[in-house]
């Protein structure tokens, strides 16, 4: 009868204190996990209708004016902020404000052609059998990898209004008529990702959800080839549109380089493993309110706590800040800026050798389904 491996003292020691420091931020965080829908629904009618109102000044300004450069830095902001709620959106159990939903894709998901169960991809990133690895949307292995791939992650960016224009007005219009195409869409393009080599085939429970936005995205792209047709829309229009599309979506695409440490070579990771390989930024200044909103700068917090709310993110972080030990690993995840975070990145990525590349294994490894 062959004998049980000798358990390993300091690895056994690691778990017990892992588990001790855990359970003791649960119980600390224990009575924050209530949603407040009067300030879900006041935080999002505000931004959303500030941003709709800057975006009437930005088309309407002068050129280059005072009024058109502060209307455009405002609204895209503001739009930023409005779209970030589509974080919360497939964070919330089923039947659970269920018409915040609705009015978000009416206000927001239509019209900037990102319907929220696009996002349903997001639950993959808090699995462990899926985190850092190539079957996960929203991990890239950036530190782990030369420079060349942050440019090149950096370099989609401006490229993303198209993607979404040819996803809804070409794509998926076509797909309802070819099946194999169809499959495509639905495996390739139909998933909220910033890592380019995930396939995932779309949920069939939720197929009839996707078609019924993809149509409503559609209308209202022909509507504005109406418009276009008829002169109401010209080429200027097009242009500002664009800009301003594609600078709110960057918003998000570059605040994504400090959420993560980006280090994983592509291996499964326990939860709390997941928690240490993300980042929380702590500093207090003006440009954190701005380009983490709704509790983004709380990333591993969230990690950590994936159904709290973000509006009590804050409160969390605090007392968690205050009452663990100071060598609690949860310390260990700030960083006081954006910049400081990327700068790690930068950083690491630049002392990565292109033949140790871990994202070798992105582009080879089998895709899960």
């Amino acid at each position: 009868m062959r004998a049980e491996p000798a358990a390993d003292p300091a690895a056994e020691a690691a778990r017990a204190r892992d588990a001790a420091w855990y359970q003791q931020a649960r119980e600390i965080v224990g009575d924050l996990y209530q949603r407040s829908p009067l300030i879900y629904w006041t935080d999002f009618l505000l931004s959303i209708g500030v941003a709709w109102g800057l975006t009437a000044v930005y088309f309407t300004a002068p050129t280059w004016s005072a009024a058109q450069i502060l209307s455009f830095v405002g609204s895209s902001i503001l739009f930023f902020r409005a779209g970030t709620f589509i974080h919360e959106l497939v964070h919330m159990p089923p039947n659970q404000m269920t018409w915040f939903g609705r009015v978000w894709n009416l206000l927001m998901g239509i019209p900037l052609l990102a319907p929220w169960i696009m996002y349903r991809n997001h639950v993959d990133h808090h699995s462990a059998r899926y985190f850092g690895t190539p079957d996960d949307g929203e991990y890239l292995p950036l530190a782990a990898s030369p420079v060349s791939e942050i440019l090149k992650y950096l370099a989609q960016a401006p490229l993303l209004p198209l993607f979404v224009v040819v996803r809804f007005g070409i794509l998926a219009p076509l797909s309802w008529l070819h099946r194999g195409l169809r499959e495509w869409v639905l495996t390739a393009t139909s998933a909220a990702v910033s890592n380019p080599y995930y396939r995932k085939r779309f949920p069939k429970r939720d197929e009839n959800h996707l078609k019924i936005v993809e149509a409503l995205c559609f209308l209202y792209l022909a509507g504005l080839v109406a418009l276009v047709v008829k002169g109401v829309i010209t080429a200027h229009h097009l242009l500002l549109a664009y800009l301003l599309f594609a600078w709110t979506l960057n918003l998000n695409w570059v605040r994504n380089l400090a959420a993560h440490r980006y280090g994983n070579q592509g291996d499964r990771m326990t939860h709390l493993a997941q928690f240490s390989d993300s980042i929380n930024i702590t500093g207090q200044t003006w440009l954190t309110v701005l380009l983490f909103p709704v509790g983004l700068r709380y990333h591993a917090l969230h990690h950590l706590f994936p159904s709290l709310p973000y509006h009590n993110l804050g409160e969390a972080h605090r007392r968690l800040s205050e009452r663990l030990p100071p060598d609690a690993p949860y310390h260990a995840t700030g960083r006081e800026s954006f910049f400081a975070a990327a700068a790690d990145l930068w950083r690491a990525a630049g002392q990565t050798a292109p033949g140790q590349s871990a994202m070798r294994r992105w582009l080879r490894k089998p895709q899960l389904n």
